[in-house]
């Protein structure tokens, strides 16, 4: 499966500021390691494994390359 890998920080600046704070509850912070598919799940890597805590909607593919420069490998 294809993601994108960004930190925590990254993506807290993607979302919304609604989505912030489910994120944080999710365990998200700064430096957490988080990868996105093209579907736009995101999943957050804790304690050697990845866990699906949410999912972005809307334009999200070109919020990602716009903020990041990345695209799905």
């Amino acid at each position: 499966m294809k993601f994108v890998e960004i930190n925590g920080a990254t993506l807290l600046q993607l979302v919304g500021n609604d989505e912030v704070s489910d994120l944080q509850a999710a365990g998200v912070d700064n430096q957490s390691k988080i990868r996105i598919n093209p579907q736009g799940d995101i999943e957050i890597f804790r304690q050697g494994d990845w866990s699906v805590i949410g999912g972005l909607i809307g334009d999200y593919e070109s919020r990602i390359r716009k903020l990041t420069g990345l695209d799905w490998s």
